[in-house]
C-alpha cells in the first residue's frame, strides 16, 4: 500500500483551512499534516513537517503566497506547491514564482483530488 500524500494547507481564512482539512480527510491516500495562516508559518511548517504538497493561498498577511512559494521552491525544491486562489487571473505569476499547479477555489473536489494525486505522485511520499 503506497504512503499517503502529505499535505500542508496554507490559508489565512480559518474556515477555508478547516473546510479543506475536512474534505481531504475523507480521501484515502491523502494526509493533512498541518495548517498555516500565513506564508511565514508555512515556511516553518514545511521545514518541520516536510509535506509532499503545500496547498498555498495567494493573498495572506505577513508573507503572501507568492513570496512563500518562491521561498519554498528555493529551500525545498522537492516540495510541490499547488496555489489556490479565488480568481484565475494570477496563474502566470504563480507559475513564475514556482507553483507546480494552480487551482481556483471552488473547483470540484474530484478535480482537486486528481491534481493532488498527479503532483503528489511526482513528489516525495
Amino acid at each position: 500500500m503506497p504512503q499517503p500524500i502529505k499535505v500542508l494547507i496554507v490559508d489565512d481564512n480559518a474556515r477555508t483551512r478547516d473546510g479543506l482539512r475536512a474534505l481531504l480527510s475523507t480521501w484515502s491516500g491523502v494526509e493533512v499534516v498541518g495548517q498555516a495562516a500565513d506564508g511565514g508559518d508555512a515556511l516553518r511548517l514545511v521545514e518541520l513537517l516536510r509535506p509532499a504538497v503545500v496547498l498555498m493561498d495567494l493573498e495572506m498577511p505577513v508573507m503572501d503566497g507568492m513570496q512563500a512559494t518562491r521561498a519554498i521552491k528555493r529551500h525545498w525544491p522537492e516540495v510541490t506547491v499547488v496555489v489556490t486562489t479565488l480568481s484565475g487571473g494570477q496563474e502566470a505569476a504563480a507559475r513564475a514564482a514556482g507553483a507546480d499547479a494552480y487551482v481556483v477555489k471552488g473547483t470540484a473536489p474530484a478535480t482537486l483530488l486528481s491534481i493532488l494525486q498527479q503532483v503528489g505522485a511526482a513528489g516525495p511520499q
